[in-house]
């Protein structure tokens, strides 16, 4: 009843409430209670973002790297039980596990576990009502809480992306966006995106495309895309603070023993945030994010967990990490 007076007055007040977006006090952080460095992060976080100690939920969460979804419906009931009505998102604090079944953790937290998501593999997945959308009242509106995973088993990376993502508000950053071309046919497919790309945000943000290989040291990169098992390239790549980067391949959001490049190896080279699939997704480009609506979200302010999010039209495979209230931008008007 408290969520549903919350959604009308919300409807009332019109589209100011909703251009807020994503704050502190909106989201909660969720930490495994059974591991020390979850529960150390999760109040590092807590304190360095200011978010309310109600927003903090403990849970007994097994940690390996994939959950069944009845361990899922278990865990997602009892955070929904304790989470103030106010929480729209939230943050997982831990490494693994990363996965239920073949969907993400994050979507699988966010949605809760459904065979649409992710069982059909290859084929067209579950579609997001979050895609390329105004406002930010998941929550309230359509019953999901969107995630982001903040890996917690390297504790110094997660406190130094900590303040990195803090370092990033406000900055406006004048970075460029580099859109990289590979001979990976199969991995290559978002490069048909890139001159839609420069065309509607290059009076915006600097921008260029690159071919591999990558041979002059990118530098001052508020944004990276690729496609290929493992970016040769990566540790000449200088990010600034706020920055979002990640490459299209199949198992990017397998966090650990994969034969892929995993998306966390962005976040330890400088990013802020990044994405991977943990099932085999094919090369369908809406399981992925598109980069234009991404970054027409980033750049007028949104919340790096808001344009990530609405960036992919299927994420049911896709995992979503970083340090989600990073805000380089300002709103705009």
């Amino acid at each position: 009843m408290h969520r549903l007076v919350l959604l009308l007055g919300c409807l009332l007040c019109g589209a100011h409430a909703s251009a807020d977006g994503l704050t502190a006090d909106r989201l909660g952080v969720i930490f495994n209670r059974d591991d020390p460095a979850s529960v150390r992060i999760a109040n590092y976080y807590a304190a360095r973002r200011h978010v309310p100690a109600r927003n903090l939920v403990g849970l007994s969460v097994p940690d390996r790297a994939s959950l069944s979804r009845a361990e899922l419906q278990g865990l997602r009931t009892e955070m929904i039980a304790r989470l103030p009505s106010a929480v729209q998102s939230v943050l997982l604090m831990w490494s693994r596990p990363y996965a239920v079944e073949c969907m993400s953790i994050t979507t699988a937290f966010a949605a809760g576990y459904q065979p649409g998501f992710c069982e059909p593999s290859c084929g067209a997945t579950t579609q997001s009502p979050l895609f390329d959308t105004p406002g930010w009242l998941p929550a309230d509106s359509i019953g999901w809480w969107p995630a982001m995973l903040l890996p917690t088993e390297d504790e110094h990376l997660a406190q130094v992306l900590i303040d990195r993502g803090i370092s990033a508000d406000g900055t406006e950053p004048k970075g460029t966006v580099y859109l990289v071309r590979t001979q990976d046919a199969a991995r290559n497919v978002r490069a048909a995106e890139y001159r839609y790309t420069e065309d509607s945000l290059g009076s915006r943000v600097g921008i260029r495309e690159l071919s591999a290989p990558v041979e002059t040291p990118p530098t001052g990169a508020i944004a990276y895309f690729t496609g290929a098992r493992s970016v040769d390239e990566l540790r000449s790549i200088g990010f600034v603070p706020g920055a979002v980067a990640d490459h299209l391949t199949s198992t990017g959001g397998v966090l650990e023993g994969g034969t892929q490049m995993p998306a966390v190896a962005w976040l330890l080279q400088g990013a802020t945030a990044s994405y991977g699939t943990v099932s085999e997704p094919c090369n369908h480009l809406a399981k992925f994010p598109d980069i234009a609506v991404l970054l027409r979200h980033y750049l007028h302010g949104e919340t790096v967990l808001e344009a990530y999010w609405k960036s992919v039209a299927m994420p049911g495979q896709g995992l979503f990490v970083g340090e989600p209230l990073a805000r380089p931008y300002a709103a705009a008007p």
